[in-house]
């Protein structure tokens, strides 16, 4: 299955040990792309995802780190470099997603989404940007949602703010480096039960993959005229 549209470029993925993040940096590999697989906790799983890439011919490599504090951001991006020499593409997937009513929401518990959700694709795109200057190109996509909750109303902020981001990078950043955005829908794993009433809502009759996710990701990693863009794979959920 491995593909060439990405041979010889390096990618970084946030928080990419699990989930929809291991699915994009699996994506990434199968086109032939290095990957640089971000975690701040799942250790065990960014090794073990790590390992997985290089049996399919790739480079890879694990590195820790909270992406929302700038000295662990500055040392990812720089053990990245002196590992691969370059970088071609971020992926800002690393965040948190929280529940709690507005009338009990926190100004630490809205800091605290702030920071995962978009503090850290500010320092990790303003960290990636001058790498991928010296080298002419290069492809930022960050993960955000058009979800508007109450009961996630810091959740939906937080990546409301990372649309603008996303459009404000677009143009500070153009010519050399395309910014975009994937909004994904309700996305369920094997094992977990599924959500009857999305499927039931939607155009398509189902939820999304991790698959689904990287196969827009790897779109916009090898598209030449997107930027400042907001890809929705929702299985049409946006319009009905």
């Amino acid at each position: 299955m491995a593909g060439k549209g990405l041979e010889g470029q390096v990618a970084l993925v946030t928080g990419g040990a699990k989930r929809v993040g291991r699915s994009i940096a699996l994506g990434l590999a199968a086109e032939g792309a290095d990957v640089v697989v971000n975690y701040m906790e799942s250790k065990a799983e960014a090794e073990e995802l790590a390992q997985e890439i290089r049996a399919m011919g790739r480079r890879a490599l694990a590195i820790g780190g909270d992406v929302s504090k700038r000295q662990d951001v500055e040392k990812l991006f720089l053990a990245a470099e002196n590992e691969f020499g370059r970088l071609d593409i971020l992926v800002n997937n690393a965040g948190i997603f929280q529940a709690v009513k507005f009338e009990d929401l926190t100004e630490e518990q809205w800091d605290h989404m702030m920071n995962a959700n978009l503090k850290s694709q500010f320092l990790c795109a303003q960290e990636a940007a001058p790498i991928m200057k010296r080298r002419g190109r290069g492809r930022i996509i960050n993960l955000v949602s058009l979800g508007a909750w109450p009961s996630y109303t810091h959740y939906c902020v937080s990546k409301a703010g990372c649309i603008m981001l996303t459009q404000c990078l677009a143009r500070a950043l153009g010519p050399e480096i395309l910014v975009n955005a994937v909004a994904p829908g309700t996305i369920q794993f094997p094992g977990e039960a599924p959500d009857k009433d999305f499927i039931r809502r939607v155009p398509l009759h189902r939820t999304g993959t991790g698959e689904d996710i990287a196969g827009a990701v790897v779109y916009l990693a090898s598209a030449d005229f997107v930027t400042g863009q907001v890809i929705v794979v929702d299985g049409g959920r946006a319009v009905v």
